[in-house]
């Protein structure tokens, strides 16, 4: 029998486990896979985004998805609680752009491997390559778990830590949520959130802009009544297939939202590239208006050389009819006008995103009306507790999930290593 049972060995179920045997609990970790700790190990390119230094608000603002739950679990183990908790393990953190937290050694492989180091040093029990294959509960607790070998174990508390749908070969494949409606809990829709977009846009199709990165624009989604929805500001790249890129990747669950909400299924959302952000649609009309005088005799392609990406401009000006060798003289306001608002609005129809395989987040999952915020444990059933990717939470990439994954296995762990079979 032991005290605390935790399935999954990833960032929320690593942070349970230290966070129970800390409590002084007898805890096994189990997970199907032949290591702990995969998807940490691959996440921020590679370097593991631990956190994010923001301050909490803003912080819960950056987690879309029932960001609001989050106070609770902050409450018990913050984002600056992440940071401290790191460097009293001896792994020094670097910030880098907004906010986002880096181990100095910019290695995931250094916070896995220590984080798996204090697991073992707590004297956690580790099973790897041990599928469950049940969570096992009466009409009030849970159980204890089966093994897919037949192997069954009893435990007071039990905490699912599985993941969510996104990234399967880290052993993400949606294996927590049977076993959360076997003891009651609803299971929202899931969906792919942080993924590149798709478009059938002719020039999409034709390869025209792939490859061209284009820096510190604003996209926006736009819904079916002409309204911005969502705008997000930083980088984003043409793909085959469509859009990718950060800010892609953050707009990209309110594509996945709107195409849901359509009545007539036109199976297409428009969205918008602002080129230059920083400037009215006047200040780029007068600014093109400037340039052009300056320089009467000279073809607009080389005038204009520099002002946009060469690739995105050659195809704007293709798009409105202007000749790319005509002279600037030959060019009047109203193109101009044209060419300004097209700077603006670079507007083109996207018809949804890779799926949630390709995705880096999944939307959707344990809905959190059912889970105690301040201890992750849920309502249905005594001792049985949820964590990180698995419940309906989720962020932006830049450091929020990793935190949210943090805190909700954290909590998790301090409340249900509280509850020991000896107290």
């Amino acid at each position: 029998m032991y005290d605390v049972i935790v399935i999954g060995g990833g960032p929320s179920g690593l942070m349970a486990s230290i966070a129970a045997a800390n409590q002084g609990a007898n805890v096994l970790l189990i997970d199907k896979g032949d290591q702990l700790g995969r998807k940490l190990g691959i996440s921020g390119g590679g370097r593991c985004n631990v956190t994010n230094r923001m301050a909490l608000d803003e912080l819960i603002a950056h987690i879309p998805g029932n960001g609001r739950f989050m106070h609770s679990p902050f409450s018990v183990f913050n984002n600056e609680d992440i940071i401290q908790f790191f460097e009293g393990l001896g792994i020094r953190l670097k910030e880098e752009d907004r906010g986002r937290m880096f181990p100095v050694s910019d290695k995931a492989s250094t916070v896995v491997r220590t984080l798996i180091d204090r697991v073992k040093t707590l004297g956690v029990k580790i099973k790897t390559h041990s599928p469950v294959r049940n969570v096992r509960y009466d009409d009030e607790k849970v159980l204890g778990v089966t093994l897919e070998n037949g192997e069954t174990i009893d435990a007071l508390n039990v905490i699912i830590a599985t993941g969510g749908k996104s990234v399967p070969h880290t052993g993400s494949t949606g294996d927590g949520y049977p076993w959360a409606r076997k003891a009651g809990h609803t299971i929202t829709d899931l969906y792919p959130t942080e993924v590149p977009i798709t478009s059938d846009e002719p020039f999409i199709k034709k390869k025209v802009l792939q490859g061209l990165s284009l820096r510190n624009v604003e996209l926006s989604v736009i819904n079916a009544k002409g309204k911005i929805i969502k705008t997000h500001e930083g980088d984003m790249i043409f793909t085959h297939f469509g859009i990718s890129g950060p800010i892609v990747l953050r707009c990209s669950q309110y594509v996945v939202k709107e195409l849901k909400k359509q009545k007539d299924k036109s199976n297409s959302v428009v969205m918008s590239i602002d080129l230059i952000p920083t400037k009215s649609a006047e200040e780029v009309f007068q600014e093109l208006r400037k340039l052009l005088k300056e320089e009467p005799k000279k073809a607009v392609k080389n005038v204009l050389k520099g002002y946009l990406p060469d690739r995105i401009l050659t195809f704007i000006l293709e798009k409105l009819e202007i000749d790319l060798g005509t002279s600037c003289a030959n060019i009047g306001n109203e193109p101009l006008r044209q060419l300004a608002q097209l700077i603006k609005e670079f507007k083109f129809e996207v018809n949804g995103t890779l799926p949630i395989e390709k995705a880096f987040v999944t939307g959707g999952g344990v809905s959190v009306k059912e889970i105690h915020p301040k201890t992750m444990e849920s309502k249905k059933k005594q001792g049985l507790y949820f964590c990180g990717e698995v419940l309906d939470i989720h962020g932006y990439t830049g450091g929020y999930n990793i935190t949210a994954a943090f805190s909700t296995g954290y909590t998790a762990g301090f409340s249900a290593g509280a509850r020991k079979t000896t107290s």
